[in-house]
């Protein structure tokens, strides 16, 4: 396409060099006239490598960007934007009016910057005000109310970008499941292709993790509590993912879903907001008080002399103070103190007598 258009600049170039030189009366290529020859050649030439190089910086390239930038819209978006668009360019015909009664340039300059400033402006307000604009219709009759036939269908909500480690994790669709997780999952072209790297690699476990990755974004594609959007965006400035997934989170002003500690300090500092499952299941850990006894089977030996290690049924990890000789025995635990970690939530107890 691109050398299509570049070959179509270098005929467009010739043609205007050639209505150029006859309006400035250039004298014709003949061969009695050297330097005529020579300058009409070099004004050809010139012309041919402009069109040949810039008609696809302002045709094809253009294009690409506005047809990117409108895949990226929701259908809710798209609307208002064209509505939007069409009303301001009528708002801006009605007040360009009258100005074509002022002298030149001002006769079409204006008229032409005012439907331009209208245009553009009615088109990012309605996108901006669209639930309220929406409602508004709803409530003046113009617009029905949702159904509730369907109630399971996805609603228009927050934008959340899903990192690799997220669908590796396997987690993901349980969350989606309880209701915790709505609005549109945007998963990029280039976190599938990472899943698909993983899952081709030769280590099992890593195979089975990249498969797993697959797999429970087949499974969230087919759910419809939630919206699945494949994104073909990417930053070409970037090579790394969480990088990408960054820059395209704060220009979208959408959120990351990801449980990578690293992925979520460097997200935290560019100010955009980060959905941590490693985070959400710390939350809705049972708390723990001085004094409330626990039922656990010791596993292991702790890194201290004297402590033994157990585990509740959420990963909860307990340091049984003198437990070293109670491994692989099940006992009462009295709880003395709680330490929350980056990793987690730790419980420091003593076998009750």
């Amino acid at each position: 396409m691109n050398n299509f258009v570049r070959i179509f600049g270098g005929g467009l170039g010739a043609a205007i060099a050639v209505t150029l030189a006859g309006g400035a009366h250039i004298p014709p290529l003949d061969m009695s006239s050297v330097g005529a020859a020579v300058l009409l050649f070099a004004w050809i030439a010139a012309w041919v490598f402009i069109g040949y190089s810039i008609l696809p910086y302002v045709t094809v390239m253009p294009a690409r960007w506005l047809i990117g930038r409108v895949m990226t819209l929701t259908a809710g978006e798209f609307m208002s934007a064209a509505g939007g668009l069409i009303v301001g360019l009528l708002i801006g015909a009605l007040i360009g009016l009258p100005m074509a009664n002022l002298p030149d340039p001002y006769r079409w300059l204006l008229p032409i910057g005012t439907v331009a400033v209208t245009g553009l402006g009615m088109m990012g307000l309605t996108v901006a005000k669209r639930q309220d604009l929406a409602d508004a219709l709803r409530s003046a009759g113009v617009l029905k109310p949702p159904t509730t036939d369907t109630p399971m269908a996805p609603m228009e909500g927050p934008v959340v970008y899903v990192d690799t480690s997220v669908l590796i994790d396997g987690r993901l669709t349980d969350v989606v499941a309880s209701g915790f997780l709505w609005g549109t999952l945007v998963v990029p072209r280039f976190v599938v292709a990472e899943l698909q790297h993983i899952a081709d690699q030769r280590d099992q476990q890593r195979r089975a993790r990249g498969r797993r990755g697959l797999e429970i974004l087949a499974v969230l594609q087919k759910d419809p509590r939630v919206a699945v959007e494949l994104s073909d965006e990417d930053v070409s400035t970037e090579t790394e993912v969480d990088a990408k997934l960054v820059a395209l989170a704060r220009r979208r002003g959408a959120a990351i879903l990801t449980n990578d500690f690293n992925l979520n300090r460097v997200a935290q500092l560019d100010d955009v907001r980060v959905l941590n499952l490693n985070h959400l299941a710390n939350a809705i850990k049972p708390a723990f008080l001085p004094g409330d006894t626990l039922h656990v089977k010791v596993t292991a030996q702790g890194k201290e002399p004297g402590q033994g290690l157990a585990y509740l049924d959420d990963g909860t990890l307990i340091v049984v103070e003198g437990g070293t000789d109670l491994i692989d025995r099940e006992v009462d635990v009295s709880v003395t103190r709680v330490l929350q970690t980056v990793a987690g939530r730790m419980v420091f107890a003593q076998p009750r007598a």
